[in-house]
């Protein structure tokens, strides 16, 4: 079983007067990246809901937002001392810059600056923390439901391509035949072109076409690719996470499937390997996605 990295998660949990909401989306990424954007007054537990969020949805580029809607109203005052403050000095601005400007020009503008308006400290309680853990742990919960989800179509999708390789391969071998024969079409030619007698030079002639066909012989390309294959789609079937473990699989299954082109001095055997590569390009688009 696999999982993709892309998720979403939405819980609404309630203490007392609030609302708490909680959305978390998820998409690829080489490690965890987690956007946080929680109210103030939860900051302090950020670290204990990033470590949540390493434990249990490992990788991902992940955007978490909290907020929570409260039925009383906030209560909220003026800081005297900052609207003063503020009064004082933008009033000795102006008269430095000779501006002439009146109490009633000032004072809709400092009611506007930072902390003139400042909300009465709320403390949470023991028990509405737990509300949030819990609400979080649910949001969580959903998106690792909507990564096994989507991990299945991957899986669907990657076992189809791999199996399309190894059919691919299976059909090189009736062409093989074909690349003994051109290559000694190949080096008949060149003698020719050089005006040298064949029948006499004949056993040499074997011992050359042996020699390149040895060079460009493909057996243990495709015994490792048929290794490689077949170990792709046993770490398919694992329970752990193994995203990264299939992404170096398929760098050798390429390596193979490379060698095999350059080796093949046949236009059929060359079309079933441009096909593997397609398939192969295929694969990795969507290992990227997967946890």
């Amino acid at each position: 079983m696999i999982k993709s990295m892309t998720g979403f998660g939405k819980a609404k949990v309630s203490y007392l007067d609030k609302t708490i909401h909680i959305e978390i989306k998820s998409l690829n990424s080489k490690q965890l990246d987690a956007n946080l954007r929680i109210p103030s007054v939860y900051r302090e537990k950020e670290l204990e809901l990033r470590n949540l969020l390493n434990f249990k949805l490992i990788r991902g580029k992940v955007d978490i937002q909290i907020y929570f809607e409260a039925e009383s109203d906030k209560k909220v005052q003026i800081s005297s001392n900052v609207v003063k403050q503020y009064y004082a000095q933008m009033l000795a601005i102006s008269q430095d810059l000779g501006i002439i400007v009146s109490a009633d020009d000032l004072f809709p503008t400092i009611l506007q600056m930072p902390e003139v308006l400042e909300s009465a400290r709320q403390e949470v309680s023991e028990t509405e923390w737990d509300t949030l853990f819990e609400g979080f742990g649910v949001a969580m919960g959903l998106v690792d439901e909507f990564r096994i989800q989507e991990g299945a179509a991957l899986e669907a999708d990657l076992l189809s391509r791999i199996s399309l390789i190894q059919d691919y391969a299976s059909q090189v071998v009736s062409f093989e035949p074909d690349r003994e024969v051109s290559v000694r079409e190949r080096l008949l030619g060149s003698l020719k072109k050089l005006g040298q007698d064949t029948v006499a030079d004949n056993e040499r002639f074997e011992q050359e076409l042996i020699y390149y066909l040895e060079k460009y012989d493909i057996t243990e390309e495709k015994v490792r690719l048929a290794n490689h294959c077949k170990y792709f789609l046993e770490t398919l079937e694992q329970e752990t996470i193994q995203g990264k473990k299939l992404g170096f699989i398929t760098q050798e299954i390429g390596r193979e499937i490379n060698t095999m082109g350059s080796k093949a001095n046949n236009t059929d055997i060359q079309r079933l390997v441009v096909q593997m590569k397609d398939e192969l390009e295929k694969m990795k688009e969507q290992l990227l996605n997967i946890l």
